[in-house]
């Protein structure tokens, strides 16, 4: 199958300068996002691009929409919500697309032109960043999470034994 993240720009780089929209969909070829919530390897994700000539390179502006699949951290309920990941990107298509000099080059600034590989780009990286930033790395039911933050009390009564909260147990061995 296709990566739906990789896209042909020959006809935008070769063609008569205007921009050029595609939509591709399919399983995402990589785990993107944060440990608790992310898009699930094999998930469905659609992307639609409008792949911009810049003469020598260009410029791609993406969305990429699909289901996430995650936990709620306090009660650990399973979380499938739909997302919506937005990036700007640009590639070139030759060496002297942007030059500079040497000393002025701002290293590791974040700013890379990545270069067009046999007529295509790859905007995986680019979404793994968007998605690593902006989803949360603590995802909770929303609006109410069933989970009160209320641990059970021993009553003295009915001959209960203190509960240790299910979430800490594993801590125990520690203390």
């Amino acid at each position: 199958m296709a990566n739906p993240f990789v896209f042909n720009v020959a006809e935008a780089v070769n063609g008569d300068g205007m921009p050029v929209t595609y939509t591709q969909s399919g399983p995402s070829p990589s785990r993107i996002g944060p440990e608790m919530i992310a898009l699930p390897a094999g998930g469905h994700v659609t992307v639609e691009a409008t792949i911009t000539p810049l003469g020598s390179g260009v410029l791609v502006d993406a969305t990429a929409t699909g289901t996430l699949d995650g936990e709620c951290v306090r009660c650990l309920a399973p979380l499938t919500p739909e997302f919506s990941a937005t990036v700007s990107q640009v590639f070139s298509a030759s060496e002297d697309f942007i030059t500079g000099a040497e000393a002025d080059e701002d290293k590791g600034s974040g700013d890379e032109v990545f270069p067009v590989i046999d007529d295509t780009v790859d905007l995986e990286q680019a979404f793994v960043d968007e998605m690593g930033m902006n989803l949360p790395f603590n995802p909770a039911c929303e609006p109410e999470c069933k989970d009160t933050g209320e641990v059970p009390q021993p009553d003295g009564v009915s001959g209960e034994a203190e509960r240790i909260d299910p979430r800490w147990a594993g801590l125990e061995k520690f203390l």
